[in-house]
């Protein structure tokens, strides 16, 4: 095993998502009529399949197998995505007028989420070929040298912002690029440029859907209150929008929250999971940990989970290959993102974004995206000094 101790982290998250979707999918089973384990199972299942993967990923030849594997992943997967709105009902599932997943064999699966690891493998390949250090460069060379990048990067957002309407996939992948670039040898003054461009299409975004301007809308009632105490009435007056779009899946998932207090009320004791908060094992599994685990299960959960991210980064520190050092940087930042992104909208910090959080939210096309990063790492983690 390349590195033992990653490898290990990322099965205890997995073995808390297994038990967490079966405490909190009580109301759930009864919603859909399953059985009482029918969402265990499904999740025990790719669980295993996730960490079979690890493994087997793990005992590869970095030379030989991570840039085909990374290839095919970023073009097998854009073509799926590409394809997906041309394709009959019998094998896509369209879901609020988006195409995401393909049904294969029983499941549901998101290319999207195999996506995103080959697209951090093609950026960092053809990085570590292509940049380097700024030094002496102007900011347009260093426009005319991103350009190729700029182009690949909005056809893809293209295909899962419109054709998919997944804005939240867009946001953790514009901020990887965005700091890749960074350790790539970009300049900070190329960085806060490319920062502002990739703020002003996510702005076109919104407001080129109205179900996106619905959610602004929905999350500022929630958190308008203790920011438009700051201001002046006349500006507050503006800026107030009513209360009845007050988003109850936030109010829910504070109140869990809060319920859950330091301590937790137990296992399988959570009442906001019973019909009040939906999709809780899913997008809002924090929050049905955070009632069940209280305070402390969250910071266990948090803490396992900086900790994987620590060997991770570890590996691109340790590692004298270009690709292998920006890819393990790439995979930090989408885990990193996609975890903070889920806590922030589940708190009301942010919007909500549908992002899952990686390992622990039901489901197994992110669960085995995951999976295959985690093992490529590891492949790739062989040329790294990890003693």
């Amino acid at each position: 095993m390349a590195d033992r101790k990653l490898f290990t982290l990322v099965a205890i998250l997995i073995a808390i998502s297994i038990v967490v979707s079966y405490s909190l999918t009580e109301y759930t089973v009864l919603l859909f009529d399953t059985g009482e384990f029918h969402f265990a199972i499904r999740q025990t299942f790719f669980g295993i399949v996730g960490i079979t993967l690890i493994y087997i990923l793990s005992l590869g030849d970095p030379d030989k197998h991570l840039k085909p594997l990374g290839f095919t992943l970023f073009f097998g997967s854009l073509i799926l995505m590409i394809a997906m709105p041309f394709l009959p009902e019998s094998i896509v599932s369209e879901v609020g007028g988006a195409k995401r997943w393909m049904k294969i064999a029983g499941f549901s699966l998101a290319p999207v989420e195999f996506f995103k690891v080959g697209f951090v493998y093609f950026l960092a390949w053809s990085f570590s070929r292509k940049l380097g250090h700024h030094n002496g460069m102007g900011i347009r060379s260093e426009f005319r040298r991103f350009l190729p990048y700029a182009v690949v990067f909005v056809a893809a957002m293209f295909i899962i912002a419109f054709l998919q309407k997944d804005l939240g996939q867009v946001v953790v992948l514009g901020g990887t690029l965005l700091f890749m670039l960074i350790f790539a040898g970009s300049s900070f003054r190329f960085f806060l440029t490319i920062l502002g461009g990739i703020f002003l299409a996510v702005v076109l975004f919104i407001l080129t859907a109205e179900h996106r301007i619905a959610r602004i809308k929905s999350w500022w009632a929630l958190a308008q209150n203790s920011v438009l105490e700051l201001m002046p009435d006349f500006v507050a007056d503006k800026l107030r929008v009513p209360v009845e779009v007050e988003p109850y899946q936030i109010g829910h998932s504070l109140n869990a929250i809060h319920n859950g207090g330091l301590f937790g009320v137990g296992l399988g004791n959570g009442t906001f999971k019973l019909g009040f908060l939906s999709e809780v094992h899913t997008d809002f599994v924090l929050a049905g940990i955070a009632e069940e685990f209280g305070f402390i299960g969250i910071l266990f959960v948090v803490f396992i989970f900086m900790w994987m991210l620590q060997r991770i980064f570890k590996v691109a520190n340790r590692t004298k290959d270009g690709s292998v050092y920006l890819f393990s940087i790439g995979i930090g930042l989408v885990l990193s993102f996609e975890f903070l992104v889920n806590a922030y909208g589940i708190s009301g910090i942010t919007p909500i974004k549908g992002i899952s959080v990686p390992f622990l939210s039901y489901g197994g096309s992110a669960m085995l995206g995951a999976c295959l990063a985690i093992g490529m790492v590891l492949m790739g983690s062989k040329k790294a000094d990890m003693s």
